[in-house]
């Protein structure tokens, strides 16, 4: 068996991840963030940090909490920014180019989002994806669980299981075309985030629309 397989998934990506929606906050405009500007961005560092700390020193269960709560205060945080933007398109306070940059990274952070809840719930979470170290995915039907056994290639296929990349083109196909194509959903837990998502994902493109109208 290849050594790759067995190795942890890299975290670094999902840190990426985090910090990119932190940033993105700081270049909303401020009418579309609830309190200051810096303070979402903050709490995701001051958090961010206990968080890697509880993973490298094997204190999983602080680890998995800590993760819920970010993710649930970015969550929390989407969702007031573009309800604060549909709010503030009928007053026409705002150019149609700010919109439209307000509602582009509102989507991009939507993306995000919501591909590190699919990396945290699926199959109980990263860290116990790779202690049992199963093929495939409990939630998502990825293309690589599609292909037979035996037509597997042996070093690529034979113990896969996704990363946290594999989510996060699930929640940009999801976001694009409002709804699942690269992988179905199997969990009803899953199905219910990706309305959530989609919902988010409509109500911004509707809104983009609507900019560009009016800029018409």
């Amino acid at each position: 068996m290849p050594e790759h397989v067995d190795k942890p998934e890299p975290r670094g990506q999902t840190i990426a991840a985090v910090l990119a929606v932190g940033a993105i906050y700081l270049a909303l405009p401020r009418n579309v963030v609830v309190g200051p500007i810096w303070l979402l961005p903050t709490v995701i560092v001051v958090l961010l940090v206990p968080t890697v700390v509880s993973h490298r020193v094997g204190r999983q269960s602080l680890n998995r909490l800590l993760g819920f709560i970010i993710n649930g205060i970015t969550t929390l945080a989407l969702i007031a920014s573009v309800i604060l933007l549909v709010r503030l398109l009928p007053t026409h306070r705002e150019s149609p180019l700010q919109l439209l940059r307000s509602g582009g990274l509102l989507w991009l952070t939507n993306v995000i989002v919501f591909a590190l809840w699919y990396w945290r719930l699926d199959g109980g979470g990263p860290t116990l994806r790779q202690k049992q170290r199963k093929f495939g995915s409990k939630s998502f039907l990825f293309p690589q669980m599609q292909i037979t056994h035996d037509e597997r290639p042996e070093f690529a296929c034979a113990r896969w299981h996704p990363h946290f990349v594999d989510y996060l083109f699930v929640a940009f196909t999801q976001s694009s075309t409002f709804g699942p194509t690269d992988a179905p959903l199997l969990a009803r837990w899953a199905k219910v985030l990706a309305m959530i998502q989609i919902f988010i994902s409509l109500s911004i493109v509707v809104l983009l629309i609507s900019a560009a109208v009016g800029a018409l």
